[in-house]
């Protein structure tokens, strides 16, 4: 059995960029990074998956005593539209909190697409990917690469991530043998404000996946922290 949990804490040159809600909520950076690392310490999840980690937030997590860090630095670095960043390091990462022994397996940002990609390691006897998928036209290339890594693994494997995309989109993407988690109706949206509220995934290839659940962040990003139980077959 395996804890896991994955959340987009959204960089903060993003939300400026797009005018998130987060932004004007959390003025401070420095506060909502120091908000983000104290909810991660609050949690007991063996392994978690964090998307739109700026370098910033990564020190931050760091601190965190309990879990070993495997981080994909992405190729490109957000750049504000206007102004400046209020990051000392803008840089973005893929990030997987790990408890317990691990080995790194792949670590690659998708071909075309430098702000995105995935993140594989080895623990406890189960592969575990976070990942963060594009949205539109090249996704398509992108799940057929996750698959490809899942099925060449010896044993059970989990995907973790920001799919952007709907469980059935998914799960069509990714073809048979992967199971998309399924949430209870009326389950908080990962998304709230997206035209797919449940964008974000836990899915299992030779494995099963038990009381996935929706934790509201209270506006801390702009997606809500996805958690579920992930036991072996």
């Amino acid at each position: 059995m395996l804890t896991v949990a994955t959340w987009n804490v959204l960089h903060r040159v993003h939300a400026e960029n797009w005018a998130e809600p987060v932004a004007g909520r959390w003025p401070d950076e420095a506060g909502r990074i120091g908000a983000v690392t104290a909810v991660l310490a609050g949690r007991g999840e063996r392994v978690v998956a964090l998307q739109e980690v700026s370098g910033d937030q990564l020190a931050s997590l760091r601190t965190l005593p309990r879990y070993d860090i495997y981080a994909l630095r992405y190729p490109r670095v957000p750049r504000p539209r206007s102004g400046e960043s209020p990051l000392a390091d803008p840089a973005e990462y893929l990030v997987l909190l790990v408890d317990g022994p691990a080995r790194e397996v792949a670590a690659e940002a998708f071909p075309g697409e430098p702000g995105k990609g995935l993140l594989a390691v080895a623990t406890g006897g189960v592969l575990v990917v976070a990942t963060h998928v594009t949205f539109g036209p090249p996704r398509a290339a992108q799940l057929a690469r996750i698959a490809e890594l899942a099925r060449g693994a010896a044993g059970p494997v989990v995907l973790l991530g920001d799919f952007n995309a709907d469980a059935a989109t998914v799960a069509a993407g990714l073809g048979p043998g992967f199971a998309v988690a399924r949430l209870a109706p009326g389950s908080p949206p990962t998304r709230p404000g997206s035209r797919s509220p449940h964008i974000d995934h836990v899915v299992a290839h030779g494995a099963a996946v038990q009381d996935p659940a929706v934790i509201d962040m209270d506006g801390l990003s702009d997606h809500n922290l996805l958690k579920a139980v992930v036991v072996p077959r």
